[in-house]
């Protein structure tokens, strides 16, 4: 079982971003439907994946600085609905939030806002400012209906905008939280359209250059540990197999092992933390009331307590039969009460001091004969 958890989605009229309003969230248009065009390139992409041997893909709805109820907008219920079905693969949805300065005071994920982000299988971070990063590491990723799990990185900018800590890394870690790399900046293919215009995405030569010195820090920093590995890949030319990407791993000096659970472990575990979001304070999602069937006792008759009696007899006789010692199992004489416990412990303990008396006394007699026998000898032996 392999995952790709970045699998970029853009409708045609998701995201549109005015001139004159730079600084503003783009504004979602109601028109979510995708083209005969789009949907024949994503069916493309997904036969290639599953040809790969890709059986988990998570479909991938990226949103600046945050999320507002009023223009967002789900484009993935959308998108689902008129895809084929592929039996033996799941199809996950994900919504990345792009963090900015304008961000710090806020991203949505609140409980007013629990609706919007319910629908999501996996919820991600992606910062790109200092405050962002701290927060998606010591906040947000603590075990709430709100957790997010993928702490993104912008790997191909020039420079990573923020300090990669110890602490901060160790503690997002510790809470469940996992560090991604897109392997897509490493061959310098065609990313996330939409993280191009939010301004936190490069292609080309440099871009690649930047991939590699990035990837470098993160598992530096992590020591291999609490790592994923998705493609972000936006065309079919640029996808890779698991196995060949297991080997580009090993390049940023991560072990062959580590390698392995950055594409297969990590991602499944990843997964079942992700379900638990929604059920998040609870033991049972949907607990079911099961009420037993009452019994019917059974009045004892003549004819069941005769049938006791004789199995009673068989009983005792097959003991006796196998008992070396029969006088044990003779059956009691009629009228014969039974005896209590207390009865039966009390004639075992005399039983048992008679018997001790009884070898005492066998075992002197014994000790005197041998005395009379060894003194006989000596008589008849005479003086030397």
């Amino acid at each position: 079982m392999h995952f790709d958890l970045n699998f970029p989605v853009t409708s045609s009229g998701s995201t549109s971003q005015p001139k004159k309003n730079k600084n503003k969230q783009p504004q979602q248009s109601s028109q979510t439907a995708f083209t005969p065009a789009q949907i024949k390139g994503i069916e493309a992409r997904l036969d290639l994946l599953e040809h790969l041997g890709y059986t988990v893909i998570a479909f991938n709805q990226s949103v600046n600085k945050k999320i507002d109820p009023k223009t967002h907008i789900n484009i993935l219920d959308g998108l689902l609905q008129q895809l084929r079905a592929r039996p033996g693969t799941v199809f996950l949805k994900r919504l990345t939030i792009v963090l900015d300065n304008d961000s710090e005071k806020g991203f949505g994920l609140t409980n007013a806002n629990a609706s919007f982000v319910e629908p999501y299988d996996v919820i991600a971070l992606l910062p790109t400012t200092p405050a962002t990063f701290s927060l998606a590491c010591l906040t947000h990723s603590l075990p709430s209906p709100l957790t997010a799990h993928i702490v993104a990185l912008p790997l191909t900018l020039p420079r990573l905008p923020f300090q990669l800590k110890h602490t901060l890394v160790r503690t997002a870690i510790k809470n469940g939280a996992v560090f991604e790399i897109n392997y897509a900046g490493a061959i310098g293919g065609e990313s996330d359209a939409s993280l191009s215009t939010f301004g936190v995405s490069d292609t080309g030569a440099s871009g690649k250059r930047n991939w590699w010195a990035a990837a470098r820090e993160v598992v530096r920093v992590t020591k291999g540990k609490g790592i994923i590995v998705s493609g972000g890949v936006a065309s079919e030319a640029d996808y890779r197999g698991p196995k060949d990407i297991a080997n580009l791993l090993t390049l940023l000096d991560l072990a062959q092992n580590l390698a392995h659970d950055a594409s297969v472990a990590a991602p499944k575990s990843l997964i079942l933390r992700a379900q638990a979001r929604k059920t998040y304070r609870a033991v049972l999602s949907e607990p079911r009331l099961v009420i037993p069937e009452t019994t019917q006792v059974v009045a004892p008759t003549q004819q069941t307590g005769d049938s006791e009696k004789r199995d009673n007899v068989n009983i005792s006789e097959k003991s006796s039969r196998s008992s070396p010692n029969p006088a044990l199992t003779l059956p009691q004489p009629a009228g014969s009460k039974k005896r209590t416990c207390d009865e039966v412990s009390f004639e075992s303990t005399v039983n048992g001091h008679v018997n001790k008396k009884i070898r005492e006394a066998a075992n002197a007699e014994g000790e005197s004969r041998r005395k009379k026998k060894k003194g006989g000898n000596r008589e008849r032996a005479g003086p030397v």
